[in-house]
This record gives structure tokens, C-alpha cells and sequence, in this order.
């Protein structure tokens, strides 16, 4: 039986936006050197290997130092110069199942929103920004506080990643002052 009248859930999804001092190759190649050039065929995998423990042991072998792996890249800025848009524009889908677990197992229907995604952007005179939506914001539309503080390890988890490529390298302590 079909239902013709849904339940409405709103929510209020959060946009973070990261303004950086790097160009746009800069951040994507900071973001890429930490979540993997190559995109991994995450379906591929289930089939693969028979236990949890093995799964898992291969999706750890694929984990970057902030505790992702790079999905899929789309980019928009490809097509969006056929409209005489001049800019550098990637999404980025990255996520990780251990990490996806963890909220999957308190409610299915955030895996709508796991794995996340970014968009890297080329911003005027030679800077780039990073943007995303709380992963929070989006998954946690009724009260289950399980859900909440796994998908807030997920936002503090994804932030750091954001300070960390976007941010520049300090130069160190001004000498002679």
C-alpha cells in the first residue's frame, strides 16, 4: 500500500563555510592528500569479504589521517563554464563506514546524509573556500541522543579536517621583537 500523504519532518540543515588564503589547486590538493587521490568504489567491497572484521579491516586500510576516504568528485566547474561561469567548483563525497556506523545503527534513515559532502569553491583573487552542512544538523530531526552524540563526533571530526586544509602553515615566531 502507498502512501500519498508522507509525514513532514522538518529540519535546519547548518552550512559552514571556510574561507582560505590557498588557491583552489591548493586546497584540493591538501584535501585529496589527506582523504586519497582515487576515489574508492565503497559498493565494491560487501561482496568481497565475508566477516565484519575483515570489512572493516580493508575499509581501514583506505582510512586518511583524518578518518576518511574519498567517494566520488563532480566537477561542476566542468559544465558550468558552458554558461560563462569562470570558476574552479568540485564536490566532494567522502565519508567513512566505520564512522557511518555509528549512526546507522541508532537510525537507517541517516544514511541519507552519510557519506558527507563539501564543496570546494575558487573564490576571488586567488583564494578558495570549503563548504559543507553539519552532518548534525541534518540527521538528527528527532530526539535520539545516541544518534546526536555520534553525528556530533562525526561534525567535530569533519571540522578539524576543514581547520586543517584550509587553514595556512603559520611561519613561526616573528624574530627580533
Amino acid at each position: 500500500m502507498t502512501n500519498s500523504n508522507p509525514r513532514e519532518i522538518p529540519f535546519n540543515g547548518v552550512r559552514l563555510r571556510f574561507e582560505s588564503k590557498k588557491s583552489f589547486d591548493e586546497l584540493m590538493s591538501a584535501l585529496l592528500a589527506d582523504v586519497g587521490k582515487k576515489p574508492l568504489m565503497i559498493d565494491d567491497l560487501p561482496a568481497k569479504f565475508g566477516t565484519w572484521e575483515s570489512y572493516k579491516a580493508e575499509v581501514e586500510s583506505h582510512v586518511g589521517p583524518s578518518g576518511f576516504i574519498l567517494f566520488a568528485l563532480m566537477n561542476h566547474g566542468a559544465w558550468i563554464e558552458k554558461v560563462q561561469i569562470q570558476k574552479k567548483v568540485v564536490r566532494v563525497i567522502m565519508g567513512n563506514p566505520l564512522i557511518a556506523i555509528t549512526m546507522l545503527r541508532h537510525d537507517l534513515t541517516a544514511g541519507l546524509f552519510a557519506p558527507v559532502e563539501l564543496i570546494l569553491i575558487e573564490e576571488d583573487d586567488n583564494h578558495s573556500s570549503l563548504t559543507y552542512i553539519r552532518p548534525s544538523s541534518l540527521m538528527v530531526v528527532e530526539t535520539n541522543e545516541p544518534l546526536l552524540a555520534a553525528a556530533k563526533e562525526l561534525d567535530a571530526k569533519l571540522q578539524a579536517l576543514a581547520v586543517k586544509v584550509t587553514s595556512t602553515k603559520a611561519t613561526g615566531p616573528v624574530r627580533g621583537s
